[in-house]
């Protein structure tokens, strides 16, 4: 990414040290776990604790957001998770799609064994409990809301409004346990924390929007320039930084104030607006590849 400074981030309120001692403690109340991530960056969207947090318990990766994430790097991602030992599925919460693969999903892969095992036993009536975990913002409340066709989980465009557990029940045959989305102490990988700021994950808040759409701008000059080609009639150049593209962007689209200045700060407020709406096109953020 782009070398513009930008301060160490660190994101841990308390409430986030609460929901790992509520996961912890619930988890023997559910059959698997279901971990809702952000398309867009799979891997840093993962909170890296949750494999020792639940430990045992059989695992499906939901890729939220698919609509706004590369089609081919989705699946890229998908055999990822398969390779490593989980089931994983794309979806996208606003419009529904995908989100009926979800329960086959975990009937029939990742608890096929423990229903097999019920059906031998004459347990065929005993509810599949799924524990629902993710980081701020992934969409984990939409998902659940859509799943059971009404409003139990909040959900809101900000990271960190579900605070407490609780239950949903979406028929005879499958309970979710909703859980407080969680981040980790701290980002020891500051490219992890950049692309969560990307997608809203962090608070903007605690950061530099100037910075942070400068740092947008520079990976899509990289990886997606016909992304500034054709939402801003940008021609990004190879010497080009991430600042002087932002510029080029707000004197494209008359971004001025007194003196003929440029007004980078509305600039970058639009960049990350469009990115996070998926106006720049469908944009993953990173490659499995790049990764394992």
């Amino acid at each position: 990414m782009d070398n513009t400074d930008m301060k160490q981030i660190q994101w841990f309120p308390g409430h986030m040290a609460k929901t790992r001692r509520l996961i912890a403690a619930n988890l023997k109340l559910v059959d698997a776990v279901a971990e809702i991530v952000d398309a867009r960056a799979p891997l840093s969207s993962r909170n890296p604790e949750m494999d020792s947090l639940t430990r045992g318990k059989p695992r499906l990766v939901i890729l939220n957001k698919c609509d706004l994430a590369d089609e081919k790097a989705t699946q890229s991602w998908i055999n990822y998770f398969k390779n490593n030992g989980a089931e994983a599925v794309a979806v996208d919460c606003k419009s529904g799609k995908g989100l009926k693969n979800i329960l086959p999903a975990v009937k029939n892969k990742v608890l096929a064994e423990l229903m097999a095992k019920r059906e031998k036993n004459g347990m065929t009536g005993a509810a599949v409990r799924l524990m629902v975990v993710g980081i701020p913002n992934v969409g984990k409340s939409t998902v659940i809301n859509r799943l059971s066709g009404a409003k139990h989980a909040k959900a809101e465009d900000r990271p960190g409004v579900t605070r407490t557990k609780q239950w949903v029940k979406l028929d005879k045959s499958t309970e979710l346990l909703d859980m407080p989305g969680v981040l980790w102490p701290k980002f020891e990988d500051q490219e992890v924390a950049i692309r969560l700021a990307f997608t809203g994950a962090i608070s903007d808040d605690i950061l530099d929007i100037e910075t942070l759409a400068a740092k947008l701008l520079y990976f899509l000059a990289q990886g997606y320039p016909d992304s500034l080609r054709e939402r801003y009639k940008v021609e990004p150049e190879p010497e080009m930084t991430g600042f002087e593209l932002l510029e080029a962007v707000g004197k494209k689209r008359g971004m001025m104030i007194s003196g003929g200045e440029i007004n980078t700060e509305r600039a970058a407020i639009t960049v990350i607006d469009e990115f996070r709406s998926g106006k720049l096109g469908r944009i993953t953020l990173e490659m499995p590849q790049k990764r394992e």
